[in-house]
């Protein structure tokens, strides 16, 4: 089968044979490791080969075999460096880290209390990491359509993976705008709540565009905790985020589309709200307890449980550990995915990255 036939009997729940992948392939020098050639020198040739090894694996080619440019950050270690505006970044797989910085129009909790989202729709010269126009549902679905085979017309083929993502889907539009402290300052204002509705008029128009593409999965992002838990109480969470999800996710539902949800952190706590609003399931990081969930959640979608520290030690007993209770809960969910949820980093050992890879192609079946 496919990596496409068993990544979407995954996602559905369906309890494919064999496992699926889906990483986050950050460490350039494990795929030159483990294929033998350079993925800068030749990065189709080498991504081409690492498909042929692990069919399981989620690898995306690059069109062309062109040669990319190393990441050179001018200093011994390759590891902290400046970009261009003069910024600190530091190495982050095939290349360095980027910036995301708030609006710096806003220095105080009133700057935020009267600021009116919905004056401001067109959000493409803007801090924010989807730099759209929301302007109007219409404006959306233009943007998106482009991206999809003119063939499809409005529905997407039967048993594709063909998806749509977010990455504020409602919690993050405050953060990403104000930053933290500001958010944080202004969340519990009651005036606050105006701006949140404006918000959401924005996303509303979003998530009526994605009922309309042809596609069949909608992926939902917002970091909702830390790695400890909850970042806002659950009494704030029921008022300003999760009748959102529940509206949002509706609409695209209705539409015959499923939807996925992705946060970092300890996703325990709100793991059953994000069920009752109708997602089919987490994608994560190791700090959650996937088996919990899933006991409660019968074939739902988890993935994220690997953690890319164990890899980090590069103890082959370890891994294998690791491994062994990835499959563990596999054989739980008919959702499953192998994930490193704290993904492979520049610095993991490539013969870690080897034997995990390795250890799932041999493990990770039902």
């Amino acid at each position: 089968m496919t990596y496409e036939s068993i990544a979407y009997q995954a996602l559905m729940g369906q309890a494919p044979k064999d496992v699926p992948h889906w990483e986050y392939l950050g460490c350039p020098s494990a795929e030159t490791y483990i294929t033998g050639i350079d993925t800068y020198e030749h990065p189709r040739e080498c991504r081409q080969r690492l498909a042929a090894m692990y069919p399981k694996l989620n690898v995306e080619i690059p069109e062309t075999d062109a040669p990319v440019d190393r990441p050179d950050l001018g200093t011994e270690a390759e590891t902290i460096g400046e970009d261009a505006e003069g910024r600190r970044v530091i190495r982050w797989g095939g290349g360095v880290t980027h910036h995301w910085d708030s609006d710096p129009r806003f220095k105080t909790v009133e700057d935020v209390l009267a600021f009116s989202p919905l004056a401001e729709p067109d959000w493409t010269d803007s801090y924010i990491v989807t730099t759209w126009d929301f302007t109007s549902e219409e404006t959306l679905y233009q943007h998106f359509r482009k991206d999809y085979p003119a063939e499809w017309g409005d529905t997407a083929p039967v048993g594709s993976t063909a998806s749509v993502g977010m990455y504020q889907t409602m919690f993050m539009w405050p953060l990403l705008t104000f930053g933290w402290e500001l958010f944080l300052e202004s969340c519990l204002d009651p005036r606050f709540e105006r701006v949140m509705d404006e918000f959401a008029e924005l996303n509303r128009r979003l998530f009526r565009a994605f009922a309309r593409l042809p596609v069949n999965f909608v992926h939902c992002h917002d970091d909702i905790v830390n790695t400890r838990g909850p970042v806002c109480s659950p009494k704030w969470m029921h008022k300003y985020i999760f009748p959102r999800y529940e509206e949002f996710w509706s609409i695209v539902k209705d539409a015959g589309k499923e939807v996925t949800f992705i946060s970092d952190g300890r996703m325990d706590v709100f793991a059953d709200d994000i069920f009752a609003c109708g997602a089919r399931g987490l994608l994560g990081e190791p700090y959650t307890d996937y088996k919990t969930i899933a006991r409660k959640h019968p074939d739902c979608f988890l993935t994220g449980e690997g953690d890319t520290r164990i890899l980090s030690r590069n103890d082959p007993e370890e891994i294998r550990a690791m491994v062994n209770r990835m499959v563990e809960t596999a054989q739980m969910t008919g959702g499953y995915f192998m994930r490193i949820g704290n993904e492979f980093t520049w610095t993991t050992p490539p013969e870690a990255v080897k034997l995990y890879l390795d250890l799932s192609h041999e493990l990770a079946h039902r």
